[in-house]
């Protein structure tokens, strides 16, 4: 029978979309990809198949399961499987090079960056980008890793932590740093853009007043004991309503052209009123009590652009 099957690997993330397809009556098989067996002498299942792997499995203990989804997927592609969000999307996902340099092809801004290899080349990188600045891993995810730097003797003790820290997570899972030039925004908050079938569905106003650490989850990994930014008090996450702007088809194109069928681009906006685009998110979440607020359900919107993808798949069959 063709059916929605959901490529991910983190169980807390799953409920509002399992809510959805109860709602509209659709049934789903959820592939929980960390370690396992993958028989490629034999054919995948019918059906429409959703990647949800994250950039930031390795800080829950599935190191490889991004791999493991890009090998699926692989196999998924070759015998003709309708995958959404497939193996362009899952590239961009774990790269921020690749989605700058994609965003670039289409237009859209980003802010000026240089991608490091080796913790004693930070300080260089940084003189070509000038402060303040943005320190940040390639692949994270959760806005892992990234760290405002105003100076060059913050920097100086900001690259001293690094590598004194031995928490593994302290570096990227890649290896690469991104030093990357500051979008001082008029007010304190950036802009996330929602995109459901490569259709733009809400923006999203994401308060940085207390850090970077931006996934509107409403359950996520933190410590014991601290608050999670997506159930703060308060309006950390606010849907805009009628929000517009001039680059959203743009986005939409950017996104259709590169596989993403459901995807968020977070940007800054400038005194100048410029944009500039610095995370494209192709596992993306949503924050229930702003979607409350606003009466919106993108959790639903997937669902229901998933289903319709099922006759499509079943003809393919």
């Amino acid at each position: 029978m063709t059916r929605i099957h959901i490529i991910h690997e983190n169980d807390a993330w799953m409920p509002p979309l399992r809510d959805a397809f109860a709602a509209i009556g659709a049934e789903h098989s959820e592939w929980f990809l960390d370690r396992g067996l993958l028989d490629l002498t034999r054919p995948p299942p019918e059906g429409v198949f959703y990647n949800r792997m994250s950039a930031s499995s390795h800080t829950r203990g599935h190191t490889f399961a991004p791999e493991y989804a890009g090998a699926v997927i692989e196999w998924l592609e070759r015998h003709g499987r309708l995958v959404v969000n497939g193996r362009r999307a899952i590239q961009l996902e774990l790269s921020k090079v690749a989605q700058y340099e994609a965003l670039a092809a289409f237009g859209i801004p980003t802010p000026p960056t240089v991608a490091v290899v080796g913790e004693e080349n930070i300080p260089a990188a940084a003189e070509r980008i000038g402060f303040p600045l943005i320190l940040k891993h390639n692949r994270a995810g959760k806005g892992l890793g990234v760290q405002l730097v105003r100076s060059e003797a913050a920097l100086k003790e900001a690259v001293a932590r690094i590598l004194a820290d031995e928490d593994p997570h302290a570096r990227p899972r890649d290896g690469i740093w991104l030093v990357q030039r500051y979008i001082a925004t008029p007010e304190p908050f950036i802009t996330r853009a929602e995109f459901v079938g490569g259709r733009f569905l809400y923006a999203v106003r994401v308060d940085t007043s207390e850090g970077f650490e931006l996934c509107p989850a409403d359950a996520c990994a933190i410590p014991e004991g601290a608050a999670c930014p997506a159930v703060a008090p308060g309006e950390k996450f606010r849907i805009i309503e009628g929000f517009q702007h001039a680059m959203i088809p743009r986005m939409e194109r950017f996104l259709v052209a590169n596989g993403v069928g459901v995807g968020a681009i977070e940007f800054a906006t400038d005194a100048e009123g410029g944009i500039h685009a610095y995370d494209v998110n192709t596992n993306t979440n949503y924050n229930a009590e702003a979607e409350r607020r606003a009466g919106v359900s993108a959790p639903l919107a997937v669902a229901r652009h998933l289903a319709a993808l099922l006759p499509r798949a079943a003809r393919a069959a």
